[in-house]
């Protein structure tokens, strides 16, 4: 799961207007770098100034989703990741960048964009990993391994008991040879008497 692109949006015009773009193109070939990045910049604009204020979208093309969330005070979200990231964790990961950036920059100094935030950036890292974001889907993960283990455990346990099964049926056969053979000592032992 990767995220390859998030961008912040200023809304109040038809067309969006850039507040802040974070890109990871690391994946990609040197010299495809910024062809990419052009690319995830135009995309992101685009889905940005076609998400009304209070929709979301997502977009698949190919391997990846392109999910756009604009909120009723007019900033809007792009994320742009390949096809396996939850839809869920995406919206949630934009609506808490958008309020944090928010916080730090109210909507009088959106004039001075486009944005560097160390903050979100560091977080735009954490998205990298949704099980950092997302609680729920944290849980998931550790009962789908709970899962897994505690399968191996069953099967163990029934191979266990299938073996504690045989040791039981041979221990039986076990004793009755034993009682057979001290029959059998006793019956010649009898014959002889040690003074």
């Amino acid at each position: 799961m990767k995220v390859l692109a998030l961008s912040l949006w200023n809304k109040d015009n038809e067309r969006a207007v850039n507040l802040m773009t974070i890109q990871d193109t690391a994946q990609f070939g040197y010299f495809q770098r910024s062809t990419v990045a052009e690319f995830l910049t135009f995309t992101s604009q685009f889905m940005a100034d076609r998400t009304a204020p209070g929709e979301r979208k997502s977009v698949k093309e190919k391997e990846y989703i392109c999910h756009s969330l604009t909120k009723t005070d007019k900033i809007g979200g792009v994320m742009i990741c390949d096809e396996e990231y939850p839809q869920r964790v995406a919206f949630t990961f934009l609506l808490k960048v958008m309020d944090d950036f928010l916080k730090k920059y109210p909507k009088s100094n959106w004039s001075r964009a486009p944005f560097t935030d160390a903050d979100i950036t560091k977080q735009f890292e954490t998205a990298q990993d949704p099980t950092q974001i997302d609680h729920l889907m944290k849980i998931q993960t550790d009962l789908d391994e709970t899962k897994v283990i505690l399968y191996d455990t069953i099967e163990k346990v029934l191979e266990r008991g299938e073996k504690l099964e045989d040791i039981v049926a041979r221990s039986e056969n076990l004793s009755a040879t034993s009682k057979q053979f001290y029959k059998t000592a006793k019956s010649t032992n009898s014959c002889c008497v040690i003074l």
